[in-house]
């Protein structure tokens, strides 16, 4: 059973095995709609995510977005509740107003359903084909990989006096190295070049190519078995704030499971034939 669909993001699975979700409002560059609500678009993007998950005919799930815009973060010229059409919007949580009202409503809700895209098991792409602004750029750093063109900007909400968001803050020093990370936080915007060299892009093609270079690195993934994806993905990013001999005991578990599971028998098997392998996920 699918996700319920909303105009402002779309729900594409494809033949070849791809989920394409699309942030949809071209005309405000993909701004969010709401912000912790139920129907808001970052809660979206993680139920469209999970069902792509539960799908067994998807392998990878792609984040990205319609027209010139990735997704340019939070309308700040409105509130939420106004963006949502008002408080009757399925799913508001009533008012946030005062500091630590404020604080509930960001932990508990906007930073927490940021985080369900780094939980989801299967490969996810941020293929950001233009700017990515504050939660959008939070949302493509918790994806696994992100792909950019020349029109690709990482822009955080610095100059309207807030910090970047929780996948910023902690995946960022992660990859680039804190001083680059603390560069980007004093000057609040990233070309795609300059994220290209220091690490938050995987992949820089032309705008023409991105969709063909996402495609492509798509079907490369696919060859292999799911199961090792995974389980890689969650040992891989357990890692991260574990240590070598917690992760030795992970590895060690999972390789004995993997070795017998019916995709390495297939995978074997293929190899020794010299053919593509069929891969069921068990």
């Amino acid at each position: 059973m699918g996700p319920k669909l909303v105009d402002y993001l779309l729900y594409e699975p494809d033949d070849s095995g791809i989920l394409w979700i699309r942030f949809n409002r071209p005309e405000r560059l993909n701004a969010l709609v709401g912000t912790a609500e139920e129907n808001g678009t970052v809660a979206k993007v993680g139920e469209y995510m999970r069902a792509g998950d539960d799908d067994p005919n998807i392998r990878v799930i792609v984040l990205t977005g319609v027209g010139r815009g990735f997704c340019s973060g939070a309308n700040l010229g409105s509130s939420a509740a106004a963006d949502m059409a008002g408080p009757n919007f399925p799913g508001n949580r009533g008012p946030h107003e005062g500091g630590d009202a404020s604080r509930q409503h960001f932990f508990h809700g906007f930073t927490d359903l940021h985080r369900d895209i780094s939980l989801i098991r299967k490969p996810t792409i941020a293929m950001i084909n233009g700017p990515a602004v504050g939660s959008g750029m939070d949302m493509a750093l918790h994806c696994d990989i992100r792909i950019g063109c020349e029109k690709t900007r990482f822009i955080g909400y610095h100059n309207a006096g807030q910090i970047i968001e929780n996948g910023g803050s902690y995946y960022l020093p992660k990859m680039v190295g804190l001083g680059r990370a603390l560069e980007f936080v004093y000057t609040g915007e990233l070309t795609a070049e300059r994220a290209y060299e220091w690490g938050m892009l995987n992949h820089l093609v032309p705008s023409e190519k991105l969709e063909e270079t996402t495609r492509a690195l798509c079907a490369k993934m696919m060859t292999i078995p799911p199961l090792v994806q995974w389980v890689s993905k969650r040992i891989m990013r357990s890692a991260v704030d574990s240590t070598l001999e917690t992760t030795m005991v992970l590895t060690s578990n999972a390789s004995g499971i993997l070795q017998n599971s019916e995709d390495a028998k297939e995978a074997r098997k293929a190899f020794i034939e010299k053919r593509k392998g069929k891969f069921q996920g068990l």
